[in-house]
């Protein structure tokens, strides 16, 4: 699947309990029909100087920009933006329309 991306990659503080704000991301992409597909993943091979504490990545999938641009808007999206932000220590966002150089098989 093309589409539009976001991939968001973060750091989280010493003190959060990830498990909840996994659940949080879990039921926010549940809630908003405009998300067509949501991954994560928790780095467990990089040398610490190449991801430079970055510890979980993040991408969701959208049909084009229009959805991600209504995900961003979108009210649940809103509220779990401000819970998320007072859980990360550093975060990278990208937002981009993806190229498939070789689709999954």
């Amino acid at each position: 699947m093309a589409g539009f991306k976001h991939l968001v990659i973060v750091k989280f503080k010493e003190d959060v309990v990830v498990e909840d704000i996994l659940k949080g991301m879990q039921k926010l992409v549940s809630e908003i029909d405009a998300v067509k597909s949501f991954e994560w993943g928790q780095d467990i091979e990089g040398e610490e100087m190449l991801r430079q504490g970055f510890t979980h990545a993040f991408l969701m999938t959208f049909e084009d920009k229009q959805g991600y641009t209504a995900f961003v808007g979108h009210p649940c999206h809103v509220e779990f933006s401000a819970t998320f932000s007072t859980a990360i220590d550093k975060i990278v966002l990208l937002d981009f329309p993806s190229v498939v150089a070789k689709a999954a098989t």
